[in-house]
């Protein structure tokens, strides 16, 4: 498989929703393998420690960060740091959740929604938003949140991103993005997912190049 320059961290997080520790080292590889470097395992996945501890700890992967979605309380942030990710992502603003990840020292990147979501997150210390559910909203919403927050601020769109609407999203200021069922949901194969994150990353390049 091409090796589409895994050096380079771009703003994309691959949400693994529903993977299995079974095949999640399968699936991570061919996503870090087209240029993805940011993965995480939402908690409500089977298992999902297990599989963010393989991940953490597979030599393949060292170039990428690993955490956890779906992050919902302190304990959680505290058995993902455990089982070596740094990465908490969240679909929510909860300031205990934010402050107990920053104070790990834990990139984290809460889910919001409006302006006063976003900057209690801030405040609370969080490292980037993620406007969720993204489709829900419009690059409309978010390019009226953009004229706000703090300048240099990691601004990400999650839920109902595919590559063809990459565009429309960076136009309107948003900095990068996660990607779920598009890139991947349970019973597709390592080869289904190279092909997905391949076109992701091919519709970054072009809409940033």
């Amino acid at each position: 498989m091409t090796n589409t320059a895994p050096s380079t961290h771009r703003p994309l997080i691959a949400i693994l929703r529903g993977v299995t520790p079974d095949v999640v080292l399968s699936i991570a590889r061919v996503i870090a393998a087209a240029g993805i470097t940011k993965i995480e395992v939402p908690l409500n996945s089977p298992d999902a420690l297990t599989s963010i501890a393989a991940l953490a700890h597979d030599p393949a992967l060292a170039h990428c960060q690993i955490g956890a979605g779906t992050v919902l309380s302190p304990a959680a942030v505290d058995a993902v740091a455990a089982a070596g990710g740094t990465l908490i992502v969240t679909p929510n603003s909860d300031p205990v959740v934010i402050a107990r990840a920053a104070a790990l020292g834990l990139t984290i990147i809460p889910g919001f929604a409006t302006a006063t979501e976003g900057f209690a997150a801030l405040a609370a210390g969080a490292s980037g938003l993620k406007l969720f559910p993204a489709a829900t909203y419009g690059p409309a919403h978010a390019k009226a949140l953009r004229a706000v927050l703090p300048a240099g601020l990691l601004l990400y769109a999650v839920g109902g991103i595919t590559p063809a609407t990459m565009r429309d999203w960076l136009t309107a200021g948003v900095d990068g993005f996660g990607l779920g069922s598009d890139l991947y949901a349970p019973g597709m194969t390592a080869d289904d997912v190279h092909g997905r994150a391949q076109a992701a990353v091919a519709a970054w390049q072009a809409a940033t190049g």
